[in-house]
């Protein structure tokens, strides 16, 4: 019987919550603790809760490390600095970011032998891969990504760390004209703005300035610059009733050509419509922590992407049983 594979989490937030709920549908994986920067006390959970500053007493007691963290402000600390210690999993979603941010965390877990999947979950995460794969496959073509209508989880953590906010929430909210232009086939030329609209709905602090606040939300780079931005400004109680869930999903396309003289158009498209945000991103990162967890047995070390970790290892079943069920 293969060994049980030990989970930490790093974060209690709706993507940690997500993540201990992950791990029970599972079998192959317990919860040995969550790492919080709050006080362990004041948090009800069933498992223990750990604070932050212990997490090195845990070397050797946990395989692997899933960072629930936000993209804006903490992975980019926490990432580096605790692949230093354990393999990880992350979902650090900042795109322009990545590439500097894969360095950083390879040279922390190169140096000191341990694996580190950085920016899974849907995407960065899946959609990567769709995109990869269309590619390849489709050479002379055109690729569009669609995220929405939903959630963000990044965008919402980043309009909640300016200063005279609250509470916020963001929808990304892809443009249906854009949409079927490109499932059309003729491969449109589109702007940032032409394909989506981002809606904010936030909570202000007692005496905060809500032009500053919008004109800071909105020219944030990374985030809303490129968009058209919407802002909104309600109270909590509204923000709660209404704005409570996290749905989300999106589509990846790529229209290309094939045969003699470009003869034949091909429409490749992947989809997702999300119920949970938080919760579909866990069940991508339990996946990657198992992969994680398989890579370093094998010896391997480093920091890794989606596209550097063989699909079969994100799976419980042997090679013998995806090859008789699934292939």
């Amino acid at each position: 019987m293969s060994k049980t594979i030990s989970i930490g989490i790093v974060g209690y937030g709706n993507l940690g919550r997500g993540v201990e709920s992950a791990i029970r549908q599972n079998p192959d994986m317990k919860l040995e603790a969550i790492f919080t920067r709050r006080n362990p006390d004041s948090l009800n959970a069933g498992t223990p809760m750990v604070s932050i500053d212990n997490i090195e007493q845990y070397k050797g007691k946990i395989d692997v490390l899933i960072l629930c963290g936000g993209s804006a402000k903490d992975l980019p600390e926490q990432g580096p600095s605790l692949a230093k210690h354990f393999h990880t999993v992350d979902s650090f979603d900042t795109h322009a970011l990545i590439p500097e941010y894969f360095n950083k965390v390879d040279d922390a877990a190169s140096t000191n032998g341990n694996v580190s999947v950085i920016s899974t979950g849907w995407d960065p995460g899946l959609f990567s891969l769709n995109r990869l794969i269309a590619e390849a496959v489709l050479p002379d073509g055109k690729e569009y990504t669609f995220w929405g209508k939903g959630v963000s989880q990044g965008h919402s953590d980043a309009i909640r760390r300016v200063e005279g906010v609250s509470n916020g929430i963001q929808y990304t909210i892809p443009r249906e004209e854009a949409v079927n232009r490109v499932r059309s086939g003729s491969n449109p030329v589109l702007t940032t703005k032409e394909k989506h609209l981002r809606e904010c709905f936030v909570v202000l602090e007692d005496g905060a300035d809500a032009e500053a606040v919008a004109n800071e939300i909105k020219n944030m780079p990374n985030y809303f610059a490129d968009y058209e931005t919407v802002v909104h400004f309600v109270s909590e109680d509204v923000l709660k009733a209404e704005h409570s869930k996290m749905p989300h999903g999106g589509n990846v396309l790529r229209s290309g050509q094939t045969g003699e003289n470009n003869g034949n158009t091909q429409l490749v498209e992947f989809s997702l419509k999300l119920d949970s945000n938080p919760e579909f991103t866990a069940s991508v990162l339990v996946a990657y922590a198992r992969a994680a967890y398989r890579m370093a047995q094998a010896g391997q070390s480093g920091a890794k992407t989606v596209f550097d970790v063989p699909y079969g290892l994100l799976s419980p079943k042997s090679p013998e049983q995806l090859r008789k069920e699934l292939l």
